[in-house]
């Protein structure tokens, strides 16, 4: 077998955009023949992914896996380029497959390392470098989250995905017996939960209590810092300053929102009307809230400038 160099990889990435371990693995099933290489990673449809990966991936979908027993939970996100392959099939059933798999995962690293579940001759990795030949887009898994009630614990995981996958919400509720736990009234209040938190973008903490002295202190620092109160008395400039915190704490608590199906009452208190006909404590324990595309910058490019561009790197 020839001896592959750093250099000869090197030069099969240019070429292609295929990743440093695909190009020494197509060098060395072709004797060090770089054209051979090149035709090897063709058929294998890495050359085309390799090229998209630098793509940036937007737009996708947010999806969730719920074990039949309502004991582990996933949310996850996976990203495309445009909206047509986050609504094509094969994308779709890619993202459930993935929050599925991700369920005993503990990093998107993990996961794409493992066998792939809809076909164990390959890796999660090298199943998503198909698709991405297949569809023609990048496509990332950016993020995911899986929460199991913890042994020696009842309780339900249960989730909401908004707006056709752009929002989705994964909850988790405890209880203090296994019955409560069974109980229609607890399995429903888990998922206008779940409701509540997609409905509820401020959100961010279970309760007032949750949210750390950090945060606490720099909203305090903030709003000493205001100018309305710059000529106000010391004394009550504080007690202003407590009151407007006490409102902003409550405004990223979950328990202190007006329930959505009903704002007359709180979540707090919707908590305790279930925890009454259930007979045992429910409490919420955690949430997480994904947004699609959050915090990635897209790229706007003019359609115009886009073919010159192809067409000068030709």
């Amino acid at each position: 077998m020839a001896d592959i160099s750093a250099k000869l990889v090197q030069e099969l990435r240019q070429k292609t955009g295929a990743g440093m371990m695909d190009c020494k693995k197509a060098l060395k099933e072709n004797d060090g023949d770089i054209e051979q290489a090149i035709d090897w990673l063709r058929k294998k449809g890495i050359t085309s992914a390799g090229k998209k990966s630098d793509r940036i991936a937007a737009e996708g979908l947010v999806d969730t896996y719920i074990q039949a027993d309502g004991k582990v939970g996933v949310l996850i996100e996976v990203n495309c380029q445009t909206d047509f392959v986050a609504r094509n099939e094969a994308f779709k059933s890619l993202v459930k497959s993935l929050a599925q798999q991700a369920a005993t995962a503990e990093s998107v690293e993990s996961l794409l390392a493992q066998p792939y579940i809809g076909d164990k001759s390959v890796t999660v990795d090298e199943f998503i470098k198909q698709t991405i030949a297949t569809l023609g887009e990048n496509i990332q898994v950016r993020r995911f989250v899986n929460f199991t009630v913890a042994g020696g614990k009842t309780g339900v995981v249960d989730s909401y995905i908004h707006t056709g996958g752009r929002v989705g919400v994964l909850v988790e509720l405890e209880s203090a017996s296994e019955s409560a736990a069974g109980n229609e009234e607890f399995k429903g209040l888990a998922r206008n939960v779940a409701m509540q938190v997609a409905a509820c973008p401020n959100v961010e903490y279970v309760s007032v209590d949750q949210i750390p002295a950090e945060v606490v202190q720099k909203e305090k620092d903030i709003e000493m810092g205001k100018d309305d109160l710059a000529n106000k008395p010391e004394s009550i400039r504080e007690k202003i300053v407590q009151g407007r915190i006490e409102k902003r704490l409550k405004e990223i608590a979950l328990l202190d929102q007006p329930y959505i199906r009903d704002q007359s009452i709180s979540v707090e208190e919707l908590v305790k009307q279930v925890k009454a006909k259930v007979g045992a404590e429910v409490t919420v324990s955690r949430f997480v809230r994904y947004i699609l595309g959050e915090g990635i910058e897209k790229q706007e490019t003019n359609f115009a400038d886009e073919v010159a561009a192809q067409i000068g790197a030709k």
